[in-house]
């Protein structure tokens, strides 16, 4: 990773923690579309454990565990997930929610063939380059099992804050300290390669809105 990189993962990675610290539960307690449509994709899958990165303080970790599936629950900030693993004890459902500190820039450390399906909702558009997408990708695919599914969720080129901001390159914007990596349709393609891509859907979320693709692809068996 370059330096320029570096630095830019250490000051996000605070701004992250600070941001739990002080705002608990910032998302809320629903579960985001996203999380809703992936549980449905993989119940028909035949899914039993998912694998979720960049959980946060874990609204979508919870009700994947409350809609019966096993989930491993990754995040870079401690704090994030202490707030998640006190919210799966006052519902009961601490029984099917692991936690790991992790960093996505990192290989998982899951064995390979280990996990059924993967959900990341709004984690690869982070201050990621290019680079580390691909490699995370490329982590998630050693991970699954054949037939494993894949659902994830980015900012696209067509959001507002896109070309605004404070410009780090690669297509990574920052606005009020948080660091966007805004995808185009060729880097979905590109994620894809190797992988049936089930669907490439548009929706909208937020205020602004914040406008995003969620994508569903699976490993061929």
């Amino acid at each position: 990773m370059a330096s320029t990189e570096k630095d830019l993962a250490g000051v996000q990675r605070e701004h992250w923690q600070g941001t739990y610290a002080a705002h608990p539960g910032m998302y809320g307690e629903q579960p985001s579309a996203p999380a809703i449509h992936a549980a449905g994709v993989f119940g028909a899958a035949g899914v039993r454990e998912v694998l979720e990165l960049g959980a946060g303080h874990g609204r979508d970790t919870l009700y994947f565990a409350r809609e019966g599936f096993t989930v491993q629950a990754t995040d870079f900030s401690p704090v994030g997930l202490e707030q998640l693993r006190e919210a799966a004890r006052a519902q009961d459902i601490a029984g099917r929610v692991t936690t790991a500190v992790h960093d996505v820039r990192e290989a998982l450390p899951q064995p390979d063939a280990s996990v059924d399906a993967v959900f990341a909702h709004m984690l690869l558009c982070m201050a990621l380059s290019t680079g580390e997408i691909r490699a995370a990708v490329g982590e998630i695919r050693r991970v699954l099992r054949p037939g494993g599914v894949l659902v994830y969720t980015v900012r696209h080129t067509g959001d507002a804050h896109h070309g605004a901001g404070t410009a780090h390159g690669d297509d990574i914007y920052e606005h009020g300290g948080f660091a966007v990596h805004f995808f185009d349709r060729d880097l979905v393609d590109t994620l894809a390669s190797g992988w049936t891509l089930n669907e490439v859907h548009a929706f909208e979320e937020g205020d602004l809105p914040r406008r995003l693709w969620r994508v569903t692809q699976t490993l061929p068996r």
